[in-house]
């Protein structure tokens, strides 16, 4: 009888024991995991020190390509290359010159990514103001044979502001219309200098495309006003077909493996500096959700993909190659989720990418999150727009989803300028951005249904145009449709 009352006492014991034990609150894990373990600061400072600018097809963007690699590797997890050819272009020597006389000033300028390899050009200025539609619609021919002169974002006195365009939708605008150069000037003030792609296609322009600073700008506006202004132009360039690699790590799903979300960011960045903020925050974003998840031996039920994006500055040239890839294989049908991070950090919420259907899903979920840790505050948008890796998926119909980003204004003035370095970034920010990342992903591969899902072409031209982008792709060439749907 003392025997058998000693075993009931035991297996009481046992199954208290199992009673008073908590279920496991991953994001919690999550949470702790990322605060004490994250390594996303050190490995991107390492980077910047060790790689430099990472610009694709250079030696330094081999370099970035082996050390995301060997860093996923490191952490246990599946890695593999995914090598494309492609155009690439370098830049050389610029030389910009005004004058409204007889005298010949020089000015600082940098050439914008795909300008022809060899300029030596003068011409007249012509002020265009924000270099959009309605402006080339209101003077009819007058920029052929010459130099157009525009603002690289939107003049404070425009009416409609959201009309803004890209700095490559405004090049092929001045193509277009006939102009032999373009030149920008920049919004920021002290002189800072942008570059990135003019070219909307990722392959060499027929015109020149110059930025100068935005005092510079001011001056030349001033000059317009009270009479002509000519420009000399003088640039080098390079552009030759490039090999470069992508970099793609998994973790395999359990249950339902078929399907694949896939998280990423572009490693490429420019060559004036680099490249901290755009993108190595995100990039090195993406490979720490991917540490997190594989330290705390999560086994998700969908199988993870987590890429470094070459060629986004030159023309989404690495996620372009992906999709095509996976549109002749079939394996298009298996993505199901998009998640890009380009120039993110400090998530305070996301961006539903425009999907009305996806809301409630990323709000709860935010709650959620927002119980562990009350800095995220759940700011939720559903906006989709352009000229990052996921417009190459959002095309075919697959959802995509971003961090909404809380960083510091300041950051935005070195956007693609020779001032995007390691100082700028804010560690606190980039650990936040990786925990709360990890802990959405970890919702959204957990959940039963997917928020949205993969939209026909029909229903995908809807979405488009119901965010505003048919102009905008229109100028680009990938309005697939026909120009009056």
């Amino acid at each position: 009888m003392k025997r058998h009352l000693s075993i009931l006492f035991a297996v009481a014991l046992v199954a208290f024991g199992c009673e008073q034990k908590p279920p496991v609150n991953m994001l919690e894990e999550i949470n702790k995991e990322t605060l004490t373990n994250s390594k996303v600061y050190s490995t991107l400072a390492d980077c910047m020190v060790k790689v430099g600018h990472r610009l694709t097809g250079s030696e330094n963007g081999a370099k970035a390509e082996e050390y995301t690699y060997n860093l996923f590797k490191s952490y246990g997890i599946d890695v593999a290359y995914d090598p494309f050819e492609v155009e690439s272009w370098s830049r050389g020597e610029v030389k910009t010159q005004f004058s409204s006389g007889s005298d010949w000033e020089e000015v600082s300028s940098v050439s914008l990514a795909h300008s022809p390899v060899s300029v030596d050009l003068e011409g007249e200025i012509i002020d265009m103001g924000n270099g959009i539609e309605e402006d080339y619609e209101a003077n009819p021919g007058a920029v052929e044979g010459k130099i157009v002169f525009v603002y690289i974002s939107i003049l404070p006195e425009t009416v409609d502001p959201s009309k803004n365009l890209h700095r490559s939708e405004k090049t092929k605008l001045a193509i277009d219309n006939g102009a032999a150069g373009i030149i920008f000037f920049n919004q920021v003030e002290g002189g800072v200098l942008l570059t990135g792609t003019a070219s909307v296609t990722g392959s060499l322009i027929p015109i020149p495309a110059v930025c100068i600073g935005y005092e510079d700008g001011l001056a030349l506006k001033d000059k317009l006003t009270a009479g002509a202004v000519k420009a000399k132009l003088e640039m080098t360039n390079f552009s030759e077909v490039i090999k470069a690699r992508n970099v793609v790590a998994t973790i395999p799903g359990t249950d339902k493996a078929s399907e694949v979300i896939l998280t990423g960011g572009h490693l490429d960045s420019w060559d004036l500096a680099t490249g901290a903020i755009d993108n190595g925050i995100g990039s090195f974003s993406v490979i720490d959700i991917a540490r997190t998840f594989k330290a705390l031996d999560i086994k998700p039920r969908r199988t993870l993909k987590f890429v470094m994006w070459m060629g986004e500055e030159e023309g989404l040239l690495g996620s372009k190659h992906y999709v095509n890839a996976l549109k002749e294989s079939g394996e298009i049908e298996n993505l199901k989720y998009v998640f890009n991070l380009d120039a993110s950090s400090n998530a305070v919420g996301f961006n539903a990418g425009g999907r009305l259907e996806a809301e409630k899903f990323f709000v709860d979920a935010g709650d959620r999150i927002k119980a562990v840790d009350s800095t995220f505050t759940n700011k939720f948008a559903n906006r989709a727009g352009l000229h990052s890796d996921h417009q190459s998926f959002m095309l075919e119909g697959v959802p995509f989803f971003a961090p909404v980003s809380n960083l510091d204004r300041s950051v935005y003035d070195c956007y693609h300028a020779d001032c995007d370095d390691i100082d700028l970034v804010n560690e606190e920010h980039l650990v936040n951005n990786v925990r709360f990342s990890s802990m959405m992903l970890y919702e959204l591969d957990r959940a039963q249904e997917l928020p949205a899902a993969k939209l026909d072409d029909e229903s995908t031209r809807k979405l488009l145009e119901d965010q505003g982008l048919k102009l905008k792709l229109r100028i680009q060439g990938d309005w697939r449709w026909s120009a009056d749907d």
